[in-house]
């Protein structure tokens, strides 16, 4: 009887095993999956999910989707590329993101931009180029700035500068862990 109860106490824990594993290495869902993102030259804290293949091919035909500009790469010094969102919540706003990745263009030294307006102005320019990655994400702006538990503007308003994620990672460097 004591084998049996020692057996079931040990496949019992060996099943937890993958599970405790899992969070241990940590998940980009939840709390996991939080990160800073510019809007307008401030900052929020956003939680951010890729949707599978299947949901992004059905998602893709509904025409109130948000733009979240990444540039996977990062910046000089191995600075992250902190994300720029072009909506935050109001009435009737949809959580649907589609991700398009900036490149900077030769002979332009990788920058952060802090709104859609700075990097539809560098697109026109030739500083950037855009390409839509196809990856659909739901993503809810979780944090305002000032608030205790979010970011918060950085810099002084004039000048921002770039932030770094809380949880040490970029939404890049999430994506490569994770494929």
């Amino acid at each position: 009887m004591l084998v049996l109860a020692a057996c079931v106490l040990i496949g019992g824990a060996a099943a937890l095993a993958p599970e405790r594993a899992a969070w241990a290495a940590g998940s980009p869902n939840g709390v996991a999956g939080s990160m800073p993102a510019y809007y307008d030259h401030v900052l929020f804290t956003i939680n951010f999910k890729q949707l599978s293949a299947a949901e992004a091919t059905l998602l893709a035909k509904n025409s109130q989707q948000n733009v979240i500009y990444q540039s996977d790469p990062g910046l000089p010094g191995g600075q992250p590329f902190v994300s720029v969102i072009d909506a935050v919540p109001a009435d009737g706003m949809n959580p649907l993101w589609a991700e398009v990745q900036i490149a900077f263009t030769a002979g332009h030294t990788p920058r952060q931009l802090f709104s859609d307006d700075e990097i539809a102005a560098a697109a026109a320019s030739g500083e950037i180029t855009l390409t839509a990655t196809n990856e659909m994400y739901r993503c809810s702006v979780i944090g305002k700035p000032g608030a205790p538990t979010s970011s918060r503007i950085v810099g002084n308003g004039s000048s921002p500068t770039p932030a770094r994620s809380t949880h040490g990672a970029t939404w890049g460097a999430i994506k490569k862990a994770y494929r």
